[in-house]
């Protein structure tokens, strides 16, 4: 694999030379002339006033999470605490091995486990819950909590704030429902390699149904564009803003800097997406916590020192996301603001986390459903919530933001916020934007590679022809500027919306059925514990 990669980058060196020098432009404006119509469409605005247009995909993903949440009769509040203790090992022992084998009749039939040689037995899976989770994090969290919510604030004002958290708790919903069916669709190899997310459930769930064509056709089209938007906006766009940053951290421009970054930032990456997803999860179950905290921790020190602030703060956001506060389109314009904001944050509805939530280790689907629906809280709820918060706080005599106009560079006015208490930490925020692109990167290129090897065949050449692909375009998008080409992955990256939430409503009665199988197999060990069992967690 080594020998491949260093042959590969060797060839292709001049060739972005050359490019970063000359034929940038011409690609981008030859790209945006043939592929412009499918971005206008994924991105068509229906009128919603005089002044504001809404996305339909963004009617479509907030109209799926609705859904979501009235079917499952708000899962994502009622759930809450059972994600957690989930999350936390709680019931390991019974998604490992089944409630009715470990608390049911203490006398084992024939083929049932027997206690003492439980030890030896495992789930199909390759990850844990809190692996599966940090891998699908890493992927949302990212330049949309830093960058993103500068801009929708600036274009929204403070009201926006509430409109993004309602996207949250909504979106909390869908990821319950797609990564439930993420699980319970999976394949799983002779090796223990799983292969999972969309293009399975729509495959295999709408065949039960009878529509097996429908489904077919769904998930060729979910696993294109899944594997668009893993080159572009998950790889190309994350390196090259992490490259943008770097170059100006350090005075760079003019250089061939970006490059140089592009290639170190490919090795690194090769080195974890080559090991799959076990490396993946490794890596992001480190990498993800750590770069939140600090940034979380940064937030909450500023936080501490406008304490008296905060309420003001809060009161502003409640008054903004009503009445618009001046803010072009009034309330129309901030709640679409607000609600793009967090829908696109989260990705909630867009189905690319179920295909990481799909590894993980457990005999219940349901149970990595309530545990991804984590992931928009913390995403949008707390993150997105905690820089906005720094935004308002930091932003009141309005010294380096005016609410109403709109801002191109995000991650400048989060950091200028930022600096306004801790001095020097827009270099930390760099550091913060570079290992939130590594992250979104690894996870992109295994949700990638799920939709490449759908289409193309599972084996390692089909692997690595993929892999060497996504390298490749790591340093592309590190070294030159291909704007049409990455509205282009973003667009495939919202087309994923369509296939996945047909096909999530259809199947929303399998998941119902799932999540009352979990609940069950919760309420066996509770009353088997209170009649005096041993907590089998305790035990193995």
């Amino acid at each position: 694999m080594k020998k491949y990669l260093l042959s590969i980058f060797a060839l292709i060196l001049p060739l972005l030379n050359y490019a970063q020098e000359t034929v940038s432009e011409k690609i981008d404006a030859i790209f945006k002339d043939y592929t412009g119509w499918f971005v206008d469409a994924i991105f068509y605005e229906i009128p919603f006033s005089e002044q504001y247009k809404i996305p339909w995909v963004l009617i479509v993903l907030v109209g799926g999470a609705l859904f979501f949440t009235i079917y499952f009769k708000f899962i994502n509040i009622t759930g809450f605490r059972t994600a957690i203790k989930v999350v936390s090992g709680k019931y390991e022992d019974i998604e490992k091995h089944g409630a009715d084998t470990l608390y049911g009749d203490s006398t084992p039939n024939e083929g049932e486990d027997i206690i003492e040689t439980i030890r030896d037995e495992s789930a199909d899976g390759e990850v844990s819950h809190f692996q599966a989770l940090t891998a699908a994090l890493s992927a949302t969290v990212g330049l949309g909590n830093i960058a993103g919510v500068a801009v929708a604030l600036s274009i929204g004002g403070p009201g926006a704030t509430f409109w993004m958290i309602l996207a949250g708790l909504l979106g909390m919903a869908s990821k319950f429902a797609e990564c439930t069916l993420g699980v319970k669709y999976r394949d799983v190899g002779e090796d223990g390699t799983v292969y999972g997310g969309p293009m399975y459930y729509l495959t295999k769930g709408l065949r039960a149904k009878g529509m097996g064509g429908l489904g077919r056709v769904l998930a060729v089209l979910f696993s294109i564009f899944v594997i668009g938007g893993s080159f572009g906006g998950g790889n190309m766009f994350q390196a090259n803003q992490a490259a943008a940053q770097f170059v100006k951290l350090f005075d760079l421009e003019g250089s061939n800097a970006g490059l140089y970054f592009g290639l170190v930032m490919a090795v690194l990456v090769a080195i974890v997406i080559i090991g799959g997803i076990k490396r993946i999860a490794k890596v992001t179950e480190k990498i993800v916590p750590f770069m939140a905290g600090i940034y979380v921790l940064a937030a909450l020190i500023i936080l501490g020192a406008n304490f008296t602030l905060i309420d003001d703060a809060f009161a502003l956001i409640y008054k903004g996301a009503f009445s618009g506060l001046g803010i072009a389109g009034g309330l129309v314009g901030v709640m679409i603001q607000g609600i793009r904001r967090g829908a696109f944050s989260n990705e909630a509805g867009v189905g690319s986390a179920a295909i990481a939530h799909s590894a993980v280790r457990t005999k219940y689907p349901a149970s990595e459903g309530i545990v991804a629906l984590l992931e928009p809280f913390v995403d949008t709820v707390v993150i997105c919530t905690m820089t906005a918060l720094v935004i308002v706080i930091t932003n009141f005599d309005g010294s380096f933001m005016e609410y109403g106009v709109e801002i191109k560079e995000g991650v400048e006015i989060t950091a200028t916020a930022f600096d306004t208490v801790i001095p020097h930490f827009s270099v930390i925020l760099t550091v913060a934007v570079i290992l939130f692109a590594f992250s979104t990167m690894i996870s992109w290129s295994y949700y990638g590679m799920q939709g490449w090897v759908f289409l193309f065949g599972k084996g390692k050449v089909s692997d690595l022809a993929y892999k060497i692909l996504f390298l490749i375009f790591v340093v592309i998008g590190a070294s030159i500027s291909l704007g049409a080409v990455i509205d282009f992955s973003d667009a495939m990256i919202f087309a994923m919306v369509v296939p996945n939430i047909i096909g999530v409503i259809m199947l929303s009665p399998i998941i119902k059925k799932e999540l009352n199988k979990y609940y069950k197999a919760i309420n066996v060990k509770e009353e088997a514990i209170e009649e005096g069992a041993d907590d089998l967690n305790d035990v193995l």
